[in-house]
């Protein structure tokens, strides 16, 4: 293992990419890690395998960092039992190391919108299991700044969509497929809410900024978001016009399904509590790391454009499609 590698990746799902796409176009050295040690990345990048729950196993894998990147997420159903102990794990490789530590988010901690803009200076006030979590997780990362222990930045998110996004997605495997076949695509909640989507790509930009910026640690950082919110429609009718079609066929999930689904399904049985985030207005303002970082977001028509050719690009029974 090449001990010179100054960016050290904590998992490699659509998130981890991203960043290590980020990286790599700053000419940076990555090492990747995972519980597997394969990934689909150019044979000249190390790729780990291990339990990122064992600070041994990470302290070793991060040995020459200079920053450490938290994109781990662990089966949705498992996150109580599984989260808090691979935040650990990475949170301890970084003070082994004395690197920074550089953590991805989401923004369940916050709670129900009630009407305003999610801004970083918002309260914890969740009344989810996963929200309270969460909250607990960033105070903890938060806490070791604060102590001195480790220099964290941390890096939160809306619901993303974009390439890998994939079934965990609500703009994803649901909707652009369904676009180009001319089929009806599915969406959770109410479709007509304005909702902020973070596009990945954009995702890891910021934390590879995160990971160079000398403001960054000590703070949350919101993710850039197109500041002109659309509701889920608007989106999914977006991809719909780049697969050619007039017309978009979307249909949603009602909530009492959603539930008996939940029934036999554990990870549809965990969504359930966060459908809150689609019965009113959900808007993560990214104002803060836009102007003081100076990270802009993709415009969204040009992020579904991009989306959408990533799957076309993967379906090669897809004919048609203009911009």
């Amino acid at each position: 293992m090449n001990t010179d590698v100054p960016h050290v990746i904590f998992g490699t799902g659509a998130i981890g990419l991203a960043t290590f796409e980020a990286l790599r176009r700053r000419g940076e050295r990555v090492r990747l890690v995972n519980r597997s040690g394969h990934a689909r990345v150019p044979d000249d990048i190390d790729v780990i395998g291990g339990d990122a729950r064992d600070p041994a196993f990470t302290a070793a894998v991060s040995q020459g960092a200079r920053v450490i990147y938290q994109t781990l997420n662990p089966p949705y159903h498992q996150w109580a039992a599984q989260f808090p102990a691979l935040q650990a794990g990475v949170l301890a490789a970084a003070e082994a190391t004395g690197a920074r530590l550089v953590s991805m988010e989401n923004v369940y901690m916050y709670g129900r919108p009630d009407g305003h803009p999610l801004t970083e200076d918002r309260a914890y006030a969740a009344h989810t299991r996963k929200g309270r979590l969460r909250g607990r997780m960033a105070r903890d990362l938060l806490a070791a700044h604060q102590a001195g222990r480790v220099p964290v930045a941390i890096g939160r998110a809306s619901d993303y969509f974009g390439p890998r996004g994939g079934a965990q997605s609500n703009l994803g495997d649901r909707v652009f497929p369904a676009a180009l076949a001319g089929k009806t695509a599915t969406v959770l909640g109410d479709p007509d809410q304005p909702h902020t989507y973070t596009y990945i790509p954009d995702i890891g930009e910021g934390l590879a900024v995160l990971g160079e910026h000398a403001d960054a640690p000590g703070q949350v950082w919101h993710l850039p978001n197109d500041p002109h919110t659309r509701t889920t429609r608007q989106l999914v009718h977006a991809a719909y016009q780049h697969a050619g079609r007039s017309r978009s066929k979307l249909r949603t999930v009602p909530p009492l399904l959603l539930t008996a689904m939940g029934l036999v399904n554990p990870t549809i049985r965990e969504l359930v509590e966060m459908q809150y985030q689609f019965q009113e207005p959900f808007i993560v303002d990214s104002n803060k790391i836009t102007t003081k970082l100076g990270v802009h977001p993709t415009p969204l028509e040009t992020a579904v454009f991009d989306t959408f050719t990533t799957y076309r690009a993967a379906d090669p029974s897809a004919a048609g499609g203009s911009r």
